[in-house]
């Protein structure tokens, strides 16, 4: 699934993590929901740590802000759900993701997309696929799947280390 437009422009979601921008793909949105209540899961690691009802689907919900090492307030007036299609490997997973506030759908211009430099970051560069500019300002395009894909197995290692340790 491609969120190149025929400019060449990612369409995307900008939302706020913390002080900083990130854009989502936009085509990946399937909808933007109000905080709704969520269900947490016994043992199950920060990044994944609850369960929300979206129209009676069991989703996911994921703190990007774990993955980037950020401070996590307790939700405000601006707290959104973004709820994503992502592409896992070939499978759809939906998934919600928090937000601390959502902003616009825009396109990013190709041409303003660089490769995340692999220093002076203070996030993890494996799981920043590009950093664009819009306007004077830099947005981090997180690359959703690497993400997901090293929560999981990290959440696969800790649960078989707790197996061993029994």
């Amino acid at each position: 699934m491609s969120t190149r437009q025929e400019s060449g422009a990612m369409n995307a979601l900008t939302i706020r993590l913390q002080d900083e921008m990130f854009a989502l793909e936009a085509t990946n949105v399937r909808e933007i929901l109000d905080p709704v209540p969520i269900t947490r899961v016994p043992n199950a690691g920060d990044f994944v740590g609850g369960l929300i009802n979206v129209r009676g689907s069991v989703v996911p919900l994921a703190d990007l802000r774990v993955s980037f090492g950020m401070d996590r307030p307790p939700p405000d007036a601006d707290t959104r759900i973004v709820v994503m299609e992502i592409d896992l490997d070939g499978e759809p997973l939906v998934a919600g993701i928090l937000a601390d506030k959502v902003y616009e759908v825009t396109d990013i211009a190709a041409a303003s997309i660089e490769e995340a430099p692999r220093v002076g970051m203070r996030w993890p560069a494996e799981f920043v696929r590009g950093i664009g500019r819009r306007d004077d300002d830099f947005v981090i395009i997180p690359d959703m799947n690497r993400i997901i894909r090293a929560e999981s197995d990290r959440n696969s290692a800790l649960a078989a280390n707790e197996r061993t340790d029994r």
